[in-house]
C-alpha cells in the first residue's frame, strides 16, 4: 500500500482530534463567561432582593422583564443578520453594523410607542413613569446594543472576549446594587433611587463595550446590502418579542391579578429558575453556530433525545441543588428570598420544561426558518396566556400555583416539540 494512503486515515482523525479539542476549547471560553455570569448574577439578586421590599422587588422585576421585551424593537431584528454576517462574513461587519445603526434609529419612534402602551396597560397605577422610563432605557438602550456586541464576538468565535464582556456587565450591575445596599441602609432609598444606579451600571456596560470590545471595523451605511435581508430580519424581530413575551409575560400577569407583594415573591422564585439557564444559554449559542454550518445535523432521533434529555436534566439538577440548600438553610440568600425558599422544591420540573422551550426557538433560528418560529411563538404565546389565566386564577395560594406551575410549562413544552419538529421536516434556509 502506497505511504500516502496508509497515512490518509490517521491524517483525518489527527483532524478531527484537533476540531474537537478546538470545539471544547471554544466552549471552556464561552462557558467561563456563563461561570462569572452565574456567580455576579446571583450575588447581584441577593443585594437587590434583599434590599428593595418584596412588592419593590416584584415591581423592578416586572419593569424589567418588560424592558428586555420591548428591547427586541430596537433595530427591527437587524442584529440576526449581524450576527449570521459575523459568523460566516466577518469582512461585512462594518457594513452590517452600520445597518443595526440606521435601523436602530429608525426603531425609536416604535419604541416609545410600545414602552408606553405598557406602561399605560401593566404599571400605570402601581409605578412612577419616570421609574418605568429609566428602567426601560437602560435595558433597550443601553444593554441591548451591549449585547449585541457580545453576539458578534461570538459569531466571529472571539468567545473569550464575549465571555469577559458578559462578566463585566454582570460585575457593574452586581457593584451597583452591592452600592445601593449599602447606601440604601444608611438613607432609606427605594425603587426610585435603585433606578438611577441601574442606568448607570449599563451605561457604562455600554461605554466600556464600545471601547475595548467592539470588533475592528469601518462603519458604512450601504442600504442595498440591507433591504434583501430586511424581512428575515423583521421576523426575527417579531420571533423574539414573542419568545420574550411568552417567557416574561407570566410577571406582567401576576402583577395585573395578584398584585405587588405575589409579583414579588414569583419574581423571586423566577429568578431562581432563570438563573439555571444562564449555562444551558452558552450550550444552546454554540449548538445554533454548529447548526448554521451543518442545518441537517438534526435529523438524527438520537441527536435530538441526546440533546433535549442534557438540557432537561442539567437544568433540574441545577434547581435540585439550589432547592437543596434553601431547605437547609432557608437564609441562605437572605431574609426576603427566604419568603419564596419553600416555593423551590416545588418548581423543579420549571427550569427543564421552560429551557427546552427556548432551546427549540433557537434551532429554528439557527436554521433559518425564522419565519416559522415567529408563527410558533405567537402560539405557544397566546397559549401561555391562557394556561396562565387559569392557573393563577385558581391557585389559592403561591404554593399551589407553584405546584401547577410545573404541569403548565410542561403542556407547553408539548406543544414547543410538535410544532418544532413538525417544521424540522422541512429544509434548512441558507441565509
Amino acid at each position: 500500500m502506497p505511504p500516502e494512503v496508509a497515512q490518509q486515515p490517521a491524517t483525518g482523525a489527527f483532524a478531527r482530534l484537533w476540531a474537537q479539542r478546538a470545539l471544547a476549547r471554544d466552549y471552556l471560553s464561552a462557558i467561563s463567561g456563563s461561570a462569572g455570569r452565574l456567580i455576579f448574577s446571583l450575588i447581584y439578586f441577593v443585594a437587590l432582593a434583599n434590599t428593595l421590599t418584596i412588592a419593590e422587588f416584584g415591581l423592578f422585576a416586572t419593569a424589567s422583564a418588560a424592558g428586555v421585551m420591548l428591547s427586541r424593537i430596537l433595530g427591527f431584528g437587524f442584529t440576526a443578520p449581524l450576527y449570521r454576517v459575523a459568523t460566516v462574513r466577518p469582512r461585512l461587519i462594518g457594513i452590517f453594523a452600520g445597518g443595526f445603526l440606521m435601523m436602530g434609529a429608525l426603531s425609536l419612534p416604535v419604541l416609545a410607542l410600545g414602552s408606553a402602551a405598557v406602561f399605560a396597560l401593566f404599571f400605570a397605577g402601581d409605578l412612577n413613569a419616570l421609574i418605568f422610563a429609566e428602567i426601560v432605557i437602560a435595558e433597550a438602550l443601553l444593554w441591548r446594543p451591549t449585547e449585541t456586541i457580545v453576539i458578534v464576538n461570538n459569531g466571529m468565535n472571539r468567545f473569550g472576549r464575549a465571555s469577559v464582556l458578559v462578566i463585566l456587565g454582570t460585575v457593574l450591575r452586581a457593584a451597583a446594587a452591592g452600592l445601593f445596599a449599602l447606601t440604601a441602609v444608611r438613607q432609606g432609598l427605594g425603587l426610585a433611587d435603585w433606578a438611577h444606579f441601574y442606568l448607570a451600571a449599563n451605561a457604562a456596560s455600554l461605554l466600556i463595550a464600545i471601547l475595548f470590545f467592539a470588533p475592528p471595523m469601518r462603519l458604512q451605511i450601504r442600504p442595498r446590502f440591507y433591504w434583501k435581508r430586511l424581512p428575515d430580519a423583521l421576523y426575527v424581530a417579531g420571533a423574539e418579542l414573542l419568545f420574550y413575551l411568552q417567557m416574561e409575560f407570566d410577571k406582567l400577569l401576576v402583577l395585573s391579578l395578584g398584585g405587588a407583594e405575589l409579583a414579588g415573591i414569583y419574581a423571586i422564585l423566577m429568578r431562581l429558575v432563570d438563573l439555571t439557564a444562564i449555562p444551558i444559554r452558552t450550550f444552546t449559542m454554540m449548538l445554533v453556530q454548529r447548526l448554521m454550518r451543518l442545518p441537517d445535523m438534526m435529523k438524527r432521533l438520537r441527536v435530538r433525545v441526546g440533546l433535549e434529555a442534557g438540557v432537561f436534566l442539567i437544568s433540574t439538577a441545577a434547581l435540585l441543588a439550589l432547592a437543596i440548600i434553601l431547605t437547609v438553610a432557608p437564609n441562605a440568600l437572605g431574609r426576603n428570598v427566604a419568603a419564596a425558599a419553600g416555593l423551590v422544591m416545588l418548581a423543579l420540573a420549571i427550569p427543564g420544561f421552560r429551557n427546552l422551550t427556548e432551546y427549540h426557538a433557537e434551532v429554528l433560528f439557527a436554521r433559518g426558518q425564522t419565519l416559522r418560529r415567529a408563527i410558533n411563538l405567537l402560539i405557544l404565546t397566546g397559549a401561555k396566556l391562557a394556561i396562565l389565566t387559569v392557573l393563577i386564577a385558581e391557585a389559592a395560594d403561591p404554593a399551589a400555583l407553584t405546584l401547577w406551575l410545573n404541569g403548565g410549562f410542561a403542556l407547553l413544552y408539548i406543544l414547543s416539540a410538535v410544532l418544532t419538529y413538525t417544521a424540522l421536516r422541512r429544509p434548512a434556509k441558507v441565509i
